[in-house]
């Protein structure tokens, strides 16, 4: 069975439903905590949403100081499976696994819906379950939450397909090129802002065109991970 670690920083709020949609989607959950020193033999890692250390000086800024971030590092770059969700993907940023930044909102309100994405990429280790075009609806919760980067950078995204999600119908917080989450050029580590571990449990998840009143649009975010993980063995 595929372990997973989610880890849990000060002011983390989403890593308990993170451990659940790993649960749910077929793995085994790994609790892991931002002071400790290894990734207790996982094989793949999900950094949560929620509001780490407060999201002082910015979201996610301090979180990459922790010591399990210097491992998480270093196992990404060796190809392990990174799974950024919100506050996960800030940190992502901030310790330079995934290009840009994420400042707040354009209309500087917390902005808290059903979103609609658009899968850009379904090749990477966390969106094999998907297809290239398709539309899923997923929650989406932030106030810092719009993607920035120069145009050399966007440019390269957008040319070597490191976009993964890309908002539509509705851009909510004015990210460039409404952006909603990027892979590396690996495919191992994705960041996006929306919650797909809020839409993996019938009856509790959106309402979609894909899955009706199922509301489980998220679920094979985990599911893919799961899979690759197995097929790796």
């Amino acid at each position: 069975m595929a372990r997973i670690g989610v880890v849990t920083f000060p002011g983390s709020l989403d890593d308990r439903d993170a451990a659940r949609a790993v649960r749910l989607a077929g793995g085994e959950s790994v609790n892991l905590f931002h002071t400790d020193a290894d990734l207790q033999g996982v094989d793949a890692v999900v950094l949560p949403g929620g509001f780490s250390y407060g999201d002082y000086l910015r979201a996610g800024a301090i979180s990459r100081f922790s010591p399990i971030m210097e491992r998480v590092v270093d196992a990404a770059r060796g190809g392990m499976p990174v799974l950024g969700i919100c506050n996960g993907f800030q940190v992502l940023t901030e310790v330079h696994l995934l290009p840009g930044s994420m400042i707040k909102n354009e209309h500087l309100h917390f902005v808290c819906r059903d979103q609609v994405l658009r899968v850009e990429n379904a090749t990477t280790a966390w969106s094999g379950d998907y297809e290239a075009g398709q539309e899923i609806t997923i929650p989406l919760k932030n106030q810092d939450g719009q993607y920035v980067a120069d145009e050399h950078t966007l440019d390269e995204l957008e040319g070597e397909g490191l976009v993964a999600f890309r908002y539509s119908g509705w851009n909510p917080n004015g990210s460039r090129r409404d952006i909603a989450g990027i892979t590396n050029g690996r495919g191992n580590v994705v960041g996006l802002m929306p919650h797909p571990e809020h839409a993996v449990e019938p009856g509790f998840g959106p309402d979609s065109q894909l899955n009706g009143r199922r509301g489980t649009d998220g679920l094979a975010f985990f599911t893919s991970a799961i899979k690759g993980l197995v097929a790796t063995g």
